[in-house]
């Protein structure tokens, strides 16, 4: 029995060695290169994420405004990628006539002077909305943005036409799987190099139409994220990648990453040898939250160089290029 338990003891002391090593960065280079930088939604304006629910109208609890732009605008792109973005991230809702407009809410009614959804009007109508007619940081004392939002909502056609060799996130903001078809039928007039440059994610049913359809588009949604990382983090140890997480893109919460086996940089450096991009975002992934603040930024990893979601680019892009 003292035998048993002592080989059993050097088997288990020798497994631990091998999971430490194999999951440090020891004797592996340095993963090099900076963060690539998302920028949520383009650069917006931001708002305090206390108490926030899924019915909240975040246009009536905005920050006092520090830069003109409003989110999903093709001028709060340009400023993105002015800024440093790497990536820009919008969400796309579909219209009466068959079109995506580049929109957030459920509803017309938080940030425009209309009422109902996308779906109700043609794009046209809704480029006759004013899309910063209910932004208020003061309760409804003022509205800094009314008047200045007429025609500024872009259709999917438009961003994609305008920013031709930009990288893009496109958010489907539903579950519904003929929206997958609708996009899969925009995206498959695109050359390969485009669709490089693309990824998609949202509900799990649209997503898994746009991967039947166009099977080298890189995706993501819950489902994916399920698939690949619930085994990883069960076997991952071993320096094992399960076949789930090949050329795709994961977003991490950063209360979720310290679990995954060799984060950062092993862990980094494990999905760039399957050609999938890692996105850390901030809190438990519950909510749109960013690294938006230096303070932010000291919760990465030392010398991170994944992926950062920010709902700030002007703020955390001067900061990382310091680096």
């Amino acid at each position: 029995m003292k035998r048993f338990l002592k080989r059993l003891f050097v088997f288990l002391l020798l497994l631990s060695l091998f999971i430490f090593l194999n999951n440090s960065t020891f004797f592996t280079k340095e993963r090099e290169g900076k963060p690539l930088l998302l920028a949520h939604r383009g650069l917006g304006q931001t708002f305090s994420m206390d108490g926030i629910q899924g019915d909240t109208c975040t246009a009536e609890v905005i920050h006092p405004p520090e830069h003109p732009y409003l989110e999903n605008t093709i001028p709060s792109m340009e400023a993105a990628f002015e800024n440093g973005a790497d990536v820009v991230e919008f969400d796309i809702k579909p219209t009466k006539d068959g079109q995506f407009a580049v929109f957030h809410d459920w509803t017309l009614e938080c940030r425009t002077n209309a009422e109902g959804t996308t779906k109700e009007y043609t794009l046209a109508e809704l480029k006759q909305l004013d899309i910063g007619y209910g932004y208020t940081a003061d309760n409804g004392k003022t509205y800094p943005f009314r008047g200045k939002g007429v025609g500024l909502m872009p259709s999917l056609d438009e961003v994609l036409t305008h920013f031709p060799d930009e990288s893009f996130l496109i958010h489907i903001k539903s579950d519904d799987p003929e929206e997958g078809i609708q996009l899969a039928e925009v995206l498959k007039k695109l050359p390969e190099n485009r669709l490089k440059q693309l990824t998609v994610y949202g509900g799990d049913r649209p997503i898994a139409t746009i991967k039947e359809e166009l099977p080298e588009l890189r995706v993501m949604s819950k489902a994916t994220l399920k698939s690949c990382l619930l085994p990883y983090i069960a076997v991952g140890w071993a320096g094992y990648i399960p076949k789930a997480c090949e050329k795709t893109q994961l977003h991490i919460p950063e209360k979720i990453a310290p679990w995954l086996w060799g984060w950062s940089d092993k862990f980094l450096k494990r999905m760039d040898s399957v050609d999938t991009r890692v996105i850390v975002v901030a809190g438990d992934g519950g909510w749109s939250e960013g690294f938006d603040t230096q303070e932010d930024l000291t919760r990465l990893p030392d010398n991170y160089s994944g992926g950062i979601w920010t709902n700030r680019i002007d703020k955390i892009a001067p900061l990382i290029q310091k680096e």
